[in-house]
């Protein structure tokens, strides 16, 4: 054999090997399916509402009450009633003595009756001028005149009538009537003292409703609602089972920092009564952010996200972190829900959409 053809056939034998493997190689490759990725995976937690129970402190009052006040100025003459004494609507509850007050009532009683004579004689006077008128006797500027004083004296009979109400309005304003069926809570002056106009002098409550003031910051306002059922504690006998209220009114924000704003709350009929202490629970409800191991997280071009695994499939979902506590990341996701499995071990080897397998 030529040295030409030797060289040739050496080559052929040692090229021929290599082409038989890497056809065996692609064949084998293009059947077979990728190994799936072993990795670590732990739940995704948080995300439920939850609430932390508050409570504020009030006093039980009367859902009906008032602190009684004379219109007129005096002296405390008399004193009716005594202190939790009961009364109907309409019962004479204290009087005071002002030495102007039935004076004026008379003096406007008698100019009253005054004016009504002279307007009546001032009217008959123009009925015997307007007669006479007519056969030429009297003449128009006279008949004129005449009826011109008789309209003055009208005039000045209605201002004396509204004299006397006004005058007799005081003096029923000296007498202090209850306005309303209840029990006398305080007497705020001793009798012979002097009164002042509006000076408080007792105060009426109605056996009839219960309720409570409390104050709370202008978070809370957004957790509580017209009619909605509130927890109430008694604070001085804590054996007592937990009332049930309801929520009355409900204060506005105001522009003030740091105001407390007052929410009123109904008590259950013939449960407490005026005076006593008690607490009123309010629980504001949130949502807890979800919560994912720290490792799992990681830092790409597009961002930071977190490998979750549905149905043996890795799939990369975006994640915003709020915070760091320990080992833990609070994210925010619109893709995570609590209870998905997020990879926390395995990730160097893993890319989006991988068959995983949970080790």
């Amino acid at each position: 054999m030529k040295p030409r053809a030797k060289l040739y056939a050496a080559t052929l034998l040692i090229v021929f090997p290599w082409i038989l493997a890497g056809c065996k190689a692609g064949d084998v490759s293009a059947g077979s399916t990728p190994e799936a990725v072993t990795v670590r995976v732990a739940e995704v937690t948080g995300g439920e509402s939850t609430g932390v129970p508050l409570r504020f402190s009030g006093i039980v009052r009367a859902s009906q009450r008032a602190t009684l006040t004379f219109q007129v100025s005096g002296r405390l003459e008399e004193q009716a009633v005594e202190l939790g004494q009961k009364v109907a609507a309409g019962d004479v509850l204290a009087r005071v003595y002002s030495p102007a007050l039935a004076p004026a009532r008379d003096s406007a009683k008698a100019r009253l009756a005054e004016l009504n004579t002279q307007y009546e004689q001032a009217r008959r006077e123009w009925l015997r001028s307007n007669r006479l008128h007519e056969r030429g006797v009297v003449s128009e500027q006279s008949l004129e005149q005449i009826a011109a004083r008789r309209d003055a004296l009208k005039a000045s009979v209605a201002t004396a009538k509204a004299s006397l109400a006004e005058a007799t309005q005081l003096l029923e304003e000296s007498t202090l009537r209850a306005p309303f069926a209840g029990r006398v809570e305080a007497l705020l002056v001793e009798r012979d003292e002097f009164v002042a106009a509006g000076q408080p002098v007792m105060r009426l409550s109605s056996p009839q409703g219960r309720e409570v003031e409390v104050r709370v910051p202008a978070y809370l306002l957004d957790h509580v609602a017209l009619g909605q059922a509130l927890s109430i504690w008694s604070v001085q006998d804590r054996s007592l089972p937990v009332l049930t209220g309801s929520v009355l009114e409900i204060a506005q924000a105001g522009a003030i920092r740091g105001e407390l704003h007052p929410i009123l709350v109904s008590l259950p009929v013939d449960s407490l009564e005026p005076g006593e202490p008690v607490e009123v629970g309010i629980t504001p409800e949130g949502t807890a952010a979800a919560s994912v191991p720290l490792v799992a997280v990681t830092r790409t071009a597009e961002g930071t996200g977190v490998f979750r695994i549905r149905d043996g499939q890795a799939l990369r979902v975006p994640v915003t972190v709020d915070r760091i506590l320990g080992e833990r990341a609070l994210v925010s996701s619109d893709a995570l829900v609590p209870g998905d499995q997020v990879v926390y071990a395995g990730m160097t080897r893993l890319t989006d959409g991988d068959r995983v397998e949970v080790h």
